[in-house]
């Protein structure tokens, strides 16, 4: 019997994309034998294209490779490419914005030199857009690759995030759906646990980012899942727990900074501030950005060091301002800063025009607080409401629509939202949990009775009959009032209703 020959491609971004023309011929008379394994420049290449974290060094080798690459061969359209989308990875991961607009450039260079079936440009343009919060665009070109490459899996990582950012609750399934047809991996559950940790699936997430933290290979792509499942566990009020998987993550990643700025995060709950200001710095050193700054810059308030917070929230200003030179956009955050520490008439402007931009849940609430915080209660609580009706169950949300509803005097009613933030995450924010605990102990406890007492018929007694009396103008007897017990139903029931 003759030997046979195999031949194997090494897929990488998109799987239809080989590492520098690589065709591997296997040994005769074998039916099976692992590929070679991948080098730096391969390993980024794979994670880019599957749309996870890479490596720091391994980034820096796949673009030096592709930059080498290019200046001898500048007319290879699918070089620029991933040159383009190593660029968005890496600026995502440093928070180096210097990147985004090489990245930019390289896409476009890809567009142009290929611009008939190009998903691969597409993709990396769609994933720049949305590492700089332009989820419009996101949109039309994750939409625009979908369509030349609808079996291309990696399409839809990109458009679920644009969808996420949109607030189109129907587009993130549809993409959802489209995904899982196509794909089963870690990188695919771990945007099916992020769309179910949205849609309040909190279980169901859980065990879907765990299942994409065990199959996860490469340390920066198990690192970000690891922080995933350490998120839900915050927002369950777990600091422990977050705290653990953190560590986790920072052990199979030193470089994750996400994971550095959730240990500060439950470290601060745990009562351990000083190791929870040394976390939320270090996250910092990694990565500037303005939630970090806004976060710390809070923790120094509610531990009463007031310069070392407005030293913090200029540093927020000057985060934002370096992230706009490369074309990020941060007015949700930045509105949100402006709302509860500087110009809240400002931070109107600014959400307004972000709102119409992105209609997310996230930015609902952001808009309807800066309303609240600008003297228009009313209006602000209709938009806080819509994000809680079609966001995520979230402390902040509740908390916010519990501090408008008390400034409107509706006491049942504020007393609910309070208590339901502090029931999610008694630990969602070191200023916050104090002003609601505060706000529910000057609301005191309900009127007496309840539900059953307030709307329970009355039982009626038999009473003997009495001579009729001349009625007067109210509809009752001379000097005769409403009984007593129908009074307090009456003002049970407006203190249940929150006194609408």
């Amino acid at each position: 019997m003759k030997p046979s020959v195999k031949r194997v491609l090494i897929a990488s971004v998109a799987g239809s994309v080989v590492l520098g023309g690589v065709l591997v011929l296997l040994p005769p008379d074998r039916e099976e034998a692992a590929p070679p394994a991948l080098g730096p420049a391969g390993r980024a290449m794979a994670a880019v294209g599957a749309g996870v974290p890479a490596a720091l060094p391994d980034l820096a080798a796949l673009i030096g490779e592709r930059e080498a690459h290019l200046r001898a061969h500048p007319g290879d359209d699918h070089s620029w490419a991933v040159l383009g989308s190593a660029y968005v990875a890496r600026g995502v991961r440093t928070s180096d914005v210097a990147n985004f607009p090489k990245a930019e450039t390289a896409l476009n260079t890809s567009l142009r030199t290929k611009p008939e079936r190009n998903p691969e440009a597409l993709t990396g343009l769609a994933a720049l857009a949305n590492a700089r919060h332009d989820f419009r665009a996101a949109k039309k070109w994750g939409e625009l690759a979908a369509r030349q490459a609808p079996k291309r899996w990696t399409s839809y990582p990109a458009l679920i995030d644009a969808y996420t950012g949109l607030g189109d609750a129907k587009g993130v399934g549809k993409a959802l759906e489209a995904l899982r047809e196509l794909g089963s991996g870690s990188a695919v559950r771990a945007r099916t646990g992020q769309v179910y940790r949205n849609r309040g699936w909190r279980e169901d997430a859980n065990a879907a980012l765990a299942d994409a933290a065990a199959l996860a290979e490469a340390p920066a792509e198990k690192a970000a899942c690891l922080h995933r499942v350490a998120e839900l566990a915050w927002e369950r009020g777990e600091p422990a727990q977050a705290l653990r998987y953190d560590d986790a993550a920072l052990a199979a990643d030193a470089d994750h900074h996400p994971a550095m700025a959730g240990r500060g995060r439950a470290l601060a709950a745990l009562g351990r501030y000083a190791e929870a200001m040394q976390a939320y710095r270090s996250a910092i050193a990694r990565q500037p950005l303005p939630e970090y700054d806004l976060e710390l810059g809070e923790l120094y308030a509610a531990l009463k060091l007031k310069p070392a917070a407005r030293a913090q929230y200029e540093a927020l200003r000057v985060h934002v301002k370096q992230e706009e030179a490369g074309g990020v956009n941060n007015e949700r955050i930045l509105g949100l800063f402006e709302a509860d520490h500087g110009d809240a008439d400002a931070a109107v402007k600014r959400l307004t025009a972000e709102y119409k931009r992105h209609g997310s849940p996230e930015a609902a609430d952001a808009l309807g607080w800066a309303l609240h915080r600008s003297g228009e209660s009313e209006k602000g609580l209709k938009l806080v409401t819509k994000a809680m009706d079609k966001g995520p169950r979230s402390a902040l949300f509740a908390f916010h629509r519990g501090r408008i509803e008390r400034e409107l005097g509706w006491e049942g009613a504020a007393r609910r939202h309070l208590g339901e933030a502090l029931r999610i995450n008694p630990f969602f924010s070191p200023l916050g949990v104090r002003v609601a605990k505060a706000a529910l102990e000057e609301l005191g406890e309900p009127a007496e009775g309840g539900p059953e007492e307030v709307y329970a018929p009355e039982p009626v007694a038999p009473v003997a009959p009495v001579a009729p009396v001349a009625r007067g103008a109210g509809g009752r007897g001379p000097g005769v009032s409403a009984p007593r017990q129908v009074r307090r139903g009456q003002a049970q029931r407006r203190a249940v209703s929150g006194g609408e």
